[in-house]
């Protein structure tokens, strides 16, 4: 995901507004990674795996700190990983660092899924 997907698909934070709207259509999850990043590369295939177990339900983006710096710094990405949960409505949720998937499936089924 580049910084205009970002725009267009899930909150505009160039418009100089503060309070958060969500655009897409389905909850999402996004991945700040690096590739560099060991606890970043663990976290993958499990995030991967949740995509396509959740596939009708959430979308899934993973955003490359290294080449979209400015998208980063304006999430207020400081360390890696960084999962981002973003309910159809109120506010996102964010899990820092390495997790396992019974975490990651438990923050979508309560963050995102519940009604």
């Amino acid at each position: 995901m580049d910084k205009q997907m970002f725009l267009d698909n899930i909150f505009d934070y160039t418009s100089g507004s503060t309070d958060w709207k969500y655009k897409g259509e389905k909850p999402a999850v996004i991945d700040f990674y690096a590739t560099w990043c060991g606890p970043c590369r663990m976290v993958a295939p499990l995030l991967k795996s949740l995509a396509k177990e959740y596939k009708d339900q959430i979308v899934v983006y993973k955003v490359d700190t290294d080449k979209q710096k400015e998208l980063s710094a304006a999430m207020g990405i400081q360390s890696l990983p960084t999962i981002i949960f973003i309910p159809k409505t109120g506010q996102p949720q964010i899990i820092i660092g390495a997790a396992n998937k019974t975490t990651f499936r438990k923050a979508i089924e309560e963050v995102l899924l519940k009604e």
